[in-house]
């Protein structure tokens, strides 16, 4: 249980979260209402969303993780999600490409393409390990990732405890880049991308699981494990708006403001961050199409990593997490609704045998 809740954090602490660029966007940009609604918002629908997704793929043990979206959308829809998730997750694997590429230019000032390309190359080599290894790696670092970055979150409001009044009432001054124009639909759009990204990789590691119950726990642990991040990573953000606005990647500002050595040290973290994600999203791809560490499976994630490098390395970090991810979170809402449906017609039959 503890490495599906590991692995369900790692996953989702992609290059946004570690950078800081995804809270800024989606939470700390809209003062207290993004930083505790937002979280309350992401809290409770995540936590159904990964539950539902293991529990669904323990009980139903597809033939292939994509077939979990015609298990809640039916033929047309289903299909439709099939196909379209499959481009958003190849897309987000540019954005970590992108993300990668940020942090080698801003921390290590070393081109953008060394960051992208030797981040292509990692994910490639873990990929073709498998699903059962690749769980295993990323749910072990998930954990530690998601302990400093609340860390790094709390040391960031405790240095300037007066900061985070200070910073919402700076927010209407400051031209923030926002995923939505209020902090519920942010929330939701928030939600509905990971729901994106999570649905096929959680069928697939629901498949492994040996019970309900286990499945359960797990996701819910995941998944309020990684609110609580969000929010305490937020409040940091908001009480250090001023320095981090405008920033590609802010938790490396936060980390400066405390200490050069940390952000050194954090941006090692915020790569652990970016890989543990990167390598979930190309399997997700590569797997939709090949068995699992086939030849061909394998061939099609270096085509894959090398196509969504040279995208990556195309437009810049910030503007790639606005566009990718908040287009497709509004996607990923109606995918929500389906789910909901189920989940009562499910819950009135019970009742009513």
């Amino acid at each position: 249980m503890i490495v599906i809740a590991g692995a369900i954090i790692a996953f989702l602490i992609g290059s946004g979260f570690a950078t800081g660029q995804e809270i800024l966007q989606y939470f700390a940009s809209y003062g207290y209402w993004g930083v505790f609604g937002t979280g309350l918002v992401v809290l409770v629908l995540m936590t159904y969303v990964c539950v539902e997704f293991l529990q669904a793929g323990q009980e139903q043990q597809f033939e292939r993780p994509g077939l979990i979206y015609h298990y809640y959308g039916g033929k047309v829809l289903g299909t439709f999600y099939d196909y379209f998730s499959i481009v958003f997750i190849f897309l987000s694997f540019t954005v970590m490409v992108a993300g990668m590429g940020a942090l080698f230019k801003e921390q290590y000032d070393l081109p953008v393409a060394s960051g992208g390309i030797g981040l292509a190359v990692v994910a490639v080599v873990t990929v073709g390990f498998g699903l059962t290894r690749l769980t295993d790696v990323i749910g072990r670092i998930g954990p530690v990732i998601v302990v400093l970055a609340i860390g790094l979150g709390l040391a960031a409001v405790l240095r300037n405890p007066g900061g985070v009044a200070e910073g919402h009432a700076a927010l209407p001054s400051l031209d923030l880049t926002t995923a939505s124009d209020n902090w519920f639909l942010a929330g939701l759009s928030y939600v509905g991308f990971c729901m994106l990204w999570l649905a096929a990789f959680l069928a697939a590691m629901g498949r492994t699981t040996r019970s309900s119950k286990e499945a359960a726990v797990g996701g819910s642990l995941g998944a309020a494990a990684f609110s609580v991040a969000c929010i305490v990573v937020g409040l940091g953000l908001l009480a250090n708006i001023d320095t981090v606005a405008g920033m590609e990647i802010p938790m490396l500002a936060l980390a400066r403001d405390v200490s050069p050595a940390l952000a050194s040290t954090f941006s090692i973290i915020i790569v652990a961050g970016i890989y543990t994600t990167a390598v979930p999203l190309l399997w997700t791809v590569a797997a939709r199409f090949f068995v699992d560490r086939s030849p061909h499976f394998r061939l099609l994630a270096v085509g894959l990593a090398a196509l969504g490098t040279f995208i990556g390395l195309l437009v810049p970090f910030s503007q790639m997490v606005n566009v990718v991810y908040v287009i497709n979170g509004y996607v990923g809402i109606l995918l929500l609704v389906l789910m909901l449906a189920r989940t009562v017609r499910r819950v009135a039959a019970r009742r009513a045998a």
